[in-house]
């Protein structure tokens, strides 16, 4: 079964680095498992590696879509596996949970049917907000971008999420590939704090700018790529509806709340090995992780 390693953990914990580091050291390339790095010119609200950040490191599934166009989990898988097939070691790093595991668990993403019409009837004696809290307790994003009276596309929400459940439950949850987990975790705290900080410095280096040109092309909020975080606040600016700090302060509570959820998400659906991440010397960290893969390399 070929090898894979999978750098996962919640946002500003630094993925990035680590991912590169192991490519270095054991030869290999990296994959993107971020849902939005997939986006042309969204470079700063999705904290891209840069050039100089890859240390000549072949990266793949990064600008390979424009904003304006779609990519489902069944693209995703197709496109990571054709990588981790072709390379020698594979090394994929990101956050977007169902994305990571659409591509490496078991999962047979199928055409269906619309139920639209199924699920308005099963869902005729809900109100809106009983509708919108239904919708809160599995999947709290949709939730949060949708305002409760927008019944219909609550409702689509609702039906997308059901139709995937129904085929992720029919499969064996089983991975395709020998994976060992890299977890970086830090104190909530401390994770909060950088998580701020990189939100205050994505403001510095232009985010405003970056969205405003997405915005004045024409793409809506409705987007697929207009629900990243660090972007979809800023419609309500543009728009006059809220001021520029209450958009910093939301962007901010959103990673942090997005870092709870990638937390629970590892947790639950992988075999993670946790490492502490040591910020005073992150090469510790590094060698300890690949101290542990020549390990697991021996046993298998």
């Amino acid at each position: 079964m070929k090898k894979v390693i999978a750098v996962c953990g919640p946002t500003a914990v630094g993925k990035t680095r680590m991912g590169v580091s192991l490519a270095e050291a054991l030869h290999g390339e990296v994959i993107s498992g971020d849902s939005m790095q997939i986006y042309r010119t969204m470079d700063i609200g999705t904290a891209k590696v840069t050039e100089e950040e890859m240390q000549g490191i072949i990266h793949h599934m990064i600008d390979i879509k424009n904003p304006d166009e779609t990519f489902s989990v069944s693209e995703f898988q197709k496109e990571v596996r054709h990588y981790i097939d072709t390379i020698d070691m594979p090394i994929v790093v990101g956050g977007t949970g169902l994305y990571i595991k659409g591509a490496l668990y078991d999962y047979t993403f199928e055409e269906t049917e619309s139920k639209h019409d199924e699920i308005k009837a099963k869902y005729a004696h809900y109100t809106n907000e009983e509708l919108h809290q239904y919708l809160a307790s599995f999947d709290p994003q949709s939730a949060l971008d949708l305002h409760p009276n927008n019944r219909q596309r609550v409702l689509r929400a609702i039906e997308i999420y059901e139709e995937l459940e129904y085929i992720l439950e029919a499969q064996e949850h089983k991975p395709v590939y020998d994976i060992y987990f890299v977890g970086l975790t830090l104190p909530r705290p401390i994770l909060y704090d950088r998580i701020n900080k990189r939100v205050d410095l994505m403001i510095e280096q232009g985010l405003e700018e970056e969205v405003k040109k997405i915005y004045d092309s024409g793409l809506s909020r409705n987007a697929q790529s207009m629900k990243a975080i660090g972007y979809k606040e800023w419609f309500d600016y543009f728009e006059g509806s809220k001021t520029k700090e209450q958009i910093i302060e939301e962007i901010k509570k959103h990673s942090r709340n997005y870092a709870k959820r990638q937390y629970a998400w590892f947790n639950n659906q992988f075999d993670v090995h946790w490492y502490d991440v040591n910020l005073e010397d992150f090469d510790s960290t590094i060698h300890q992780v690949l101290k542990d893969i020549e390990e697991w390399y021996k046993k298998r």
